[in-house]
């Protein structure tokens, strides 16, 4: 019997469904109200019963909201099964969600996330990892590891502060197609330049927004697809990597143990990378998508800058990236909002921003220093 690459779950699993709700300030309602929201939208845009859910899978979210039995019982739900991640950034949730289809513990599931924590005065002022790091060395966000990682990167590869900024200004302009978007005025490489340092050498349009709203996704069984959909949007494959060792990692402000990922990826989901039609790389700073381009082989070490000025990565170029403007200029959400824009690319429904024909898109996740997820979705079942 030949084994399978780890991961390889091609034709098992599908995305049927994706909505949200609106995105910046969501005043008066509460997080898991605003969850239950995206799931009511997702359901009624989609025509899919709320009887047809047998599982559902939450996300924690600021102020001790997102869990699944309260979400539950708020929805109205039942569930066979259900679950909440404490950081589900949805390629975590996805995976899960995969699983439990493959096991049979469910067989249609809905993935909820919600947050209002701009409205209940989140200002991110506690710490993100340990309590002496924090009061140490002042690192209460995710500003200040990542301008630490920049650094690094700077001395590494000689990067520039121009390099850096060509992202946030190609995902603006993604941005300005999209009415969900926070950020939509204009945004040149000139205007990043002039902005203040947030944490130098970090400005703010390299760090994402705290905002309100809700996402949801629909996972079913592959071949119970066709019943929700005539578009469904497939799951390829997935991969995973922890670096939870945190310090003890060499190079970890780099986070290297991402290429665990990379390197499992592609063989789970059967293609290669110069197949990927749409990338999407979560982006609560311009940081991580710098890594992650280099750790998933889409450009050489040192070579982002020159990428986005010839046209091989983002806006009009080769390789789209965060066609949504991603967390930097659309919404915070903890990157839900990626899986949705990359399912109704591959589904034809981005409207203006909206790709000629793709048909395998890749989503690259972290959980800052601690995790990281891919997934790739393709609207071919093999």
């Amino acid at each position: 019997m030949t084994s399978q690459p780890r991961g390889a779950i091609r034709g098992r699993s599908a995305i049927v469904a994706a909505g949200n709700t609106e995105q910046g300030t969501v005043p008066g309602i509460s997080a898991d109200e605003i969850a239950v929201e995206a799931l009511r939208r997702t359901l009624a845009e989609h025509g899919i019963a709320k009887s047809e859910v047998d599982g559902l899978i939450t996300c924690k979210s600021y102020g001790g909201f997102g869990i699944d039995t309260e979400i539950g019982r708020l929805a109205g739900l039942n569930p066979d099964y259900s679950a909440t991640l404490d950081y589900g950034t949805c390629n975590f949730s996805l995976h899960l969600a995969c699983a439990v289809i493959d096991a049979g513990l469910a067989t249609t599931v809905a993935i909820v996330y919600g947050t209002n924590q701009r409205s209940a005065g989140n200002r991110f002022g506690h710490p993100l990892g340990r309590q002496d790091e924090a009061s140490v060395y002042g690192f209460l966000n995710v500003a200040g590891p990542a301008g630490m990682a920049f650094r690094r990167h700077q001395h590494l590869y000689g990067t520039t502060e121009e390099d850096l900024g060509r992202i946030a200004v190609s995902q603006r302009r993604y941005a300005r197609d999209n009415p969900l978007a926070v950020f939509r005025e204009p945004l040149t490489l000139d205007d990043y330049l002039a902005q203040p340092y947030l944490v130098e050498p970090l400005r703010r349009s390299d760090l994402c927004m705290i905002s309100d709203g809700g996402a949801c996704l629909i996972v079913t069984r592959a071949d119970r697809a066709d019943d929700f959909t005539d578009k469904p949007v497939h799951v390829m494959g997935i991969a995973q990597q922890s670096g939870l060792r945190d310090r003890q990692n060499a190079d970890q402000w780099m986070r290297p143990w991402i290429e665990r990922v990379a390197e499992r990826i592609y063989p789970a989901a059967g293609i290669d990378r110069e197949d990927v039609d749409a990338l999407y790389i979560q982006d609560p700073t311009s940081v991580w998508v710098l890594q992650m381009l280099e750790m998933y082989g889409f450009v050489p070490p040192g070579g982002v800058g020159e990428a986005f000025r010839d046209g091989a990565v983002g806006f009009g170029g080769k390789l789209p990236l965060n066609t949504n403007g991603g967390q930097l200029s659309e919404a915070y959400m903890w990157g839900f909002l990626h899986l949705c824009e990359a399912v109704r690319q591959l589904r034809g429904e981005a409207g203006g921003r909206q790709l000629d024909g793709p048909r395998t898109a890749q989503y690259c996740s972290t959980f800052g220093f601690m995790k990281a997820a891919s997934t790739i979705l393709s609207v071919d079942r093999s």
